[in-house]
């Protein structure tokens, strides 16, 4: 049975994607806390299976390999697409973090897609050095500045995720790279509705390891 290119084409898309959803839903905080503290996290804290919440519960050094990890998904997911289809890459990277975010190995409950997000956007920014300055390391930096000084984890992850939307229309000619980081920008602030309410009401659990 013989493809034309746009049916081809579109069946990049469909299994990238299909191949990011479950690479996603890989829930790295409780294989680590499981395997490794015999802990359930999302019994404990906010009950939310990210990085974040591991640190509250489990301490920082498994907070940065959840991080890592998390984060790691997203990057190698769309490098190693993006060898067979740029285009086909960028979009299915959306679903990594989707994957995160509604796991299908943790019955669709799973964390808020920071990690994951960064890491998407470290894989597409590694592809120009310019883009890796503007759209990856300065979020970080702001990132760290606003959790540090205010340590609230919730928005620095979300006013790092939305500087590196808004940036990337300087750093890349490619419109299609900035609707995807702006739609993961969006999925990620969706996630954070909760404490997005919480920092309007000044109660917001701040880090506490």
């Amino acid at each position: 049975m013989m493809y034309n290119d746009c049916e081809v084409k579109t069946m990049k898309y469909v299994i990238f994607s299909l191949i990011n959803y479950l690479i996603g839903s890989v829930p790295w905080a409780l294989v680590i806390g499981k395997v490794f503290y015999h802990t359930d996290v999302r019994q404990y804290g906010s009950g939310n299976p990210g990085a974040t919440n591991t640190g509250r519960v489990l301490g920082r050094r498994p907070a940065f390999i959840v991080a890592f990890l998390d984060g790691l998904k997203g990057t190698l997911a769309y490098l190693l697409e993006a060898l067979i289809n740029p285009s086909a890459a960028l979009f299915a990277a959306l679903f990594t973090v989707i994957g995160h975010c509604w796991p299908l190995f943790a019955s669709f409950k799973g964390g808020k897609g920071v990690a994951t997000a960064f890491g998407v956007i470290l894989g597409v920014s590694l592809s120009d050095w310019k883009m890796l300055d503007i759209c990856f390391i300065i979020p970080v930096i702001v990132w760290f500045l606003i959790s540090h000084f205010t340590e609230y984890v919730s928005l620095a992850s979300l006013f790092a995720l939305l500087v590196s939307a808004c940036l990337s229309t300087l750093a890349c000619d490619n419109i299609y790279v900035t609707l995807v980081f702006t739609l993961i920008f969006a999925l990620v602030a969706f996630r954070h509705h909760e404490n997005i309410k919480r920092l309007i009401e000044g109660n917001e659990s701040k880090k506490n390891y």
